[in-house]
């Protein structure tokens, strides 16, 4: 017989009182149909992690709790960004598995039992993928579609129509804290661990209180730290448009020599003041790429700021 397992659902949050009368109820229901099916502990328990709300977020988890202890929290100092409040979650639960998941309930819950069937079947970690997204906007389905493409093609180990919906294990979870990166992009970090890994899909379900808190400037904030977390092709790009601007500065200094020598008709001192300043500037760009690689590699290991603060917790 297959020894039950300790599962803490970690759901972090930011300003999310209209979601969460609604969401706390489904991930207790969620826990109580897996406890009585004999496929998790009884002390199992889900975390709440408020990223700095400046609603009503941190009272409604206090009040769950109060009428349910197996509704848990942590409260940040401040809001330190989605990521950084999954970690703080991740890294406070003394459990034998974790499933990461939004309050939103966008992510079907209810495929977590099928995640811990995979875990029981020898999966450390098990990747949420979603193989529908008809609830979400055009823009959106274009902009994440487009996103792990590019990705992709720039060599990031990223799950496409992945997010961070995922079961983990103690020794993946484990193995995780030894990741210092301070800009945190866990979806390309997670599938580096390695192990034994394994996926379920899902049809995305559509918010059903509050707005989503990923609008556009924080999906392109999102994007761009993951290019530069985990790719150094940009840098190489702009070396290689250095190296081309100043080939063609050579050329064009070589069409005004021949203008000037063998056809006449030229614009008095233009080939002295543009063809000089194409070349300078193309120098510069191919110098600043070639450091810039290396300062890159330096400034993604000198910082280490605290990732997330506890102000409070509830156990």
């Amino acid at each position: 017989m297959v020894e039950l397992v300790k599962l803490t659902l970690v759901v972090p949050c930011y300003n999310e009182q209209d979601m969460l009368p609604i969401s706390i109820p489904k991930f207790i229901g969620i826990l109580d149909e897996l406890k009585k099916s004999q496929v998790i502990k009884d002390n199992s328990k889900v975390l709440f992690i408020d990223d700095g709300s400046n609603d009503e977020t941190w009272n409604i988890i206090t009040q769950f709790h109060q009428l349910n202890s197996s509704v848990v929290g942590l409260k940040l100092t401040r809001n330190f960004g989605h990521q950084n409040a999954l970690l703080a979650g991740l890294m406070n639960v003394d459990s034998d598995i974790t499933v990461s998941i939004d309050a939103d309930l966008q992510d079907d819950p209810s495929i977590i039992k099928k995640m811990i069937h995979a875990y029981y079947e020898g999966s450390e970690i098990v990747f949420g993928i979603r193989n529908d997204r008809t609830s979400d906007s055009f823009s959106k389905k274009f902009f994440a579609q487009s996103y792990y493409k590019i990705l992709n093609k720039m060599g990031v180990n990223i799950i496409e129509d992945h997010a961070d919906f995922r079961l983990m294990s103690k020794k993946a979870l484990t193995t995780l804290a030894d990741f210092k990166e301070v800009n945190l992009f866990l979806r390309g970090i997670i599938p580096i661990i390695g192990y034994k890994t394994s996926r379920v899909y899902y049809a995305r379900l559509a918010r059903e209180a509050g707005e989503t808190k990923y609008n556009l400037k924080k999906m392109l904030e999102l994007a761009l730290n993951g290019v530069t977390s985990f790719s150094i092709v940009p840098l190489i790009f702009i070396v290689w448009i250095g190296l081309f601007i100043s080939i063609l500065s050579g050329i064009m200094g070589l069409w005004a020599l021949i203008i000037k020598f063998f056809i006449g008709g030229t614009v008095h001192g233009w080939a002295s003041i543009v063809v000089p300043m194409y070349f300078l500037g193309g120098i510069q760009l191919l110098t600043l790429g070639i450091i810039g690689i290396y300062i890159s590699k330096v400034y993604l290991e000198v910082k280490a700021r605290p990732r997330f603060i506890i102000e409070d917790e509830i156990k």
